[in-house]
C-alpha cells in the first residue's frame, strides 16, 4: 500500500518509465523497481565498502539486495578512501 501512494505522489514512478532520485546532491534518473544493489553497479561501486543512507536513515549492507530505491529518495554513498 505505502509503495502505491509513493506512486501516486510522484506521477512518473506510477508510469514505469523512470523515477528520480537525488545522490549525493545530484539528480539522478534510474528503472523503478531498482534496488541499492542495482544502484551501486550502475554507480561503478559494485563490491566496494560503501556506506548508504536513505533519506536520512543507514541502510545496513545486508538489505542492499532487497531495498527498493522510490522516487524522491535523497540518497548519500560514502567510500572509503585509503592514503596517508
Amino acid at each position: 500500500m505505502h509503495e502505491r501512494r509513493a506512486d501516486l505522489r510522484f506521477g512518473m514512478a506510477e508510469s514505469g518509465v523512470i523515477i528520480n532520485i537525488i545522490v549525493n546532491g545530484e539528480g539522478r534518473s534510474i528503472s523503478p523497481r531498482m534496488t541499492i544493489d542495482g544502484l551501486l553497479r550502475d554507480i561503478g561501486l559494485a563490491g566496494k565498502a560503501v556506506a548508504v543512507e536513505v533519506n536520512r536513515e543507514i541502510v545496513p549492507k545486508n538489505h542492499h539486495r532487497i531495498r527498493i530505491v522510490e522516487d524522491g529518495d535523497q540518497i548519500e554513498l560514502v567510500t572509503l578512501v585509503g592514503g596517508g
